[in-house]
């Protein structure tokens, strides 16, 4: 019988759970044996890791986080760790291994299966959805949907009374969560890491916003934009005379339950992950392109180029007139 591990590393994003459940059901119907490790790579140096059964996934499709807990493991980078790493799965007699993670998760995945020889398949789980060679990744519709409401809250209590408030939302080198929510939610302003940051413009924005009788003005802004948001409100409140908040999303993007969207392309992910390990695949890295759950090297995956949306970045400013 067959042995293969899953493990969830990096940000934890709504939808890992579905994956989880979808390789231990989908891999115990095919005669396999699964086991869970725990905190990721850091779980795999210690050996912190348990054979998974049907009902040890039982009633967390629903649920955000995940049940095997995830880490950020800077002993994993060193040769030493990525060796205690190999060692257990030689000791576990684990074939293949499932990491479902972001960039830095896929890269570790991709490390080990060459040092090492494991045979490694990924599954794409950030909410930031900054890997170039899907068109999602799991959790990244959870937050877009987190951070649209608390957009939609905000805008009611900026209204009542008159102000101007500046949301920062996570991204440090992908705006997509920042670019779409503002579509979405109607913001005045959307400021990129993809882009240079013109203060001025902002400004005047703001101003021509107040003159034309807007009683508020929302301004989004991503983690990873080169301006300190503290320093951006109060920039914004010298040059425009308005009362200006700043909102901090933070880690809240990451919880709740995982939405339609995010347990559908988690199950489909987790269920390709087992269908190519069944047919001898490894190095893969699954996603979606077109609405299609596909599988490409994971090399490939690692190198494509995020692509970027110009025209929806120029339609925030037009619409928002």
């Amino acid at each position: 019988m067959k042995r293969i591990g899953v493990l969830t590393s990096g940000g934890d994003a709504p939808g890992m759970n579905a994956a989880i459940r979808a390789v231990v059901r989908y891999g115990i119907y095919h005669d396999m044996e699964v086991y869970g490790i725990r905190r990721g790579y850091e779980g795999l140096i210690d050996g912190d890791i348990e054979r998974l059964y049907r009902r040890s996934v039982g009633d967390i499709m629903q649920r955000g986080g995940t049940i095997l807990k995830t880490a950020r493991s800077a002993h994993f980078q060193t040769p030493e760790g990525m060796e205690k790493g190999f060692a257990t799965i030689k000791d576990l007699k684990i074939e293949d291994l499932v990491v479902i993670g972001g960039n830095g998760s896929l890269t570790g995945a991709k490390i080990l299966a060459e040092r090492h020889g494991v045979n490694v398949i990924g599954i794409p789980g950030t909410i930031d959805n900054d890997l170039g060679y899907t068109d999602y990744t799991i959790g990244y519709d959870t937050a877009l949907n987190t951070v649209l409401d608390a957009i939609t809250r905000i805008r009611d209590t900026s209204s009542a009374h008159e102000r101007t408030t500046v949301i920062e939302v996570m991204g440090r080198e992908c705006g997509d969560i920042a670019l779409y929510a503002g579509v979405a939610g109607g913001a005045e302003c959307v400021l990129l890491p993809e882009f240079d940051t013109d203060l001025e413009a902002v400004c005047k924005k703001v101003t021509e916003g107040v003159t034309s009788g807007k009683l508020h003005n929302i301004i989004i802004k991503a983690e990873g934009v080169p301006v300190d948001s503290h320093e951006l409100v109060h920039t914004l409140a010298d040059r425009t005379g308005r009362d200006v908040k700043l909102v901090v999303l933070s880690y809240l993007q990451r919880g709740g339950s995982p939405t339609y969207r995010d347990r559908i392309l988690a199950t489909e992910c987790g269920m390709k992950a087992i269908d190519l390990i069944r047919h001898g695949e490894t190095g893969k890295a699954i996603g979606e392109v077109d609405g299609r759950i596909i599988a490409v090297d994971l090399d490939d995956a690692l190198k494509a180029e995020r692509g970027f949306d110009l025209d929806m970045y120029k339609a925030v400013d037009i619409l928002s007139m």
